[in-house]
């Protein structure tokens, strides 16, 4: 069964060759085989992406050379490039940096494949050798950075510290991994002061995690048909 295979592979000791394998829905969209669960929304995945994590988080005002954005779950990549978009629109001077967490990164063909219903998004970002994306990309405006491996791990060796979280895993029910109580921690943690976090989700259990890790957490109006989300700012 795919989500009881994706338990069992998190559970292993990660290899920078381990693959997201996907299905293709009608439009396009792509699927995750492991948690069953799409990559991004069925209605309108950049506008999602614009609304959830870029509104969420107050983005582009907050914007700044060396804006530090975190993320969990990279996937086909449009998170980011939706946020350069808007930094470059934003005229700033300087740099963004990015960096996501991913346990089963796609294929280089996959990514391009997902990507390209948005043609105006910068995907030449991501260009570069080899079957994957990263796991560093330095542009003239950018710093990209994809660790890869289970972020319980790799989060907590991380130094950086992020102004703004992306916390963009599959659904809590299918993908609880990356929404535990102790992850959501290490996300505080690695969040500076005043630093924000947004998330398509409103689980009870995620927002009481995230309060409890000393998030300022509020539920609003989610994307489309979902009815709530969450965002918050650390104390």
């Amino acid at each position: 069964r795919p989500i009881l295979r994706g338990f069992q592979l998190l559970g292993q000791q990660m290899t920078e060759n381990q693959r997201h394998n996907l299905e293709w829905r009608e439009g396009g969209v792509p699927v995750s085989t492991i948690f069953d669960d799409p990559f991004f929304s069925l209605d309108n995945g950049l506008e999602e992406t614009r609304y959830v994590f870029l509104e969420g988080n107050d983005l582009p005002a907050r914007f700044r050379d060396g804006f530090q954005i975190a993320e969990l779950g990279f996937g086909t990549g449009l998170n980011f490039l939706a946020a350069l978009a808007s930094f470059r629109a934003a005229g700033i001077a300087g740099a963004l940096h990015f960096t996501s967490f991913e346990a089963f990164p796609l294929s280089r063909a996959d990514t391009v494949a997902a990507l390209a219903h948005y043609p105006d998004l910068p995907a030449e970002a991501l260009s570069g050798e080899g079957d994957g994306i990263g796991p560093v990309i330095d542009g003239p405006d950018f710093r990209l950075e994809i660790i890869l491996g289970d972020a319980r791990k790799t989060l907590p060796a991380w130094t950086g510290r992020a102004d703004a979280w992306f916390l963009d895993g599959f659904a809590p029910a299918k993908n609880p991994e990356l929404w535990e109580a102790d992850l959501l921690e290490q996300v505080a943690a690695h969040t500076a002061r005043g630093g924000s976090f947004s998330t398509y989700t409103s689980a009870g259990d995620v927002r009481r995690a995230l309060q409890a890790a000393g998030f300022q957490v509020e539920r609003i109006k989610g994307f489309g048909r979902k009815r709530h989300m969450s965002i918050g700012r650390k104390a």
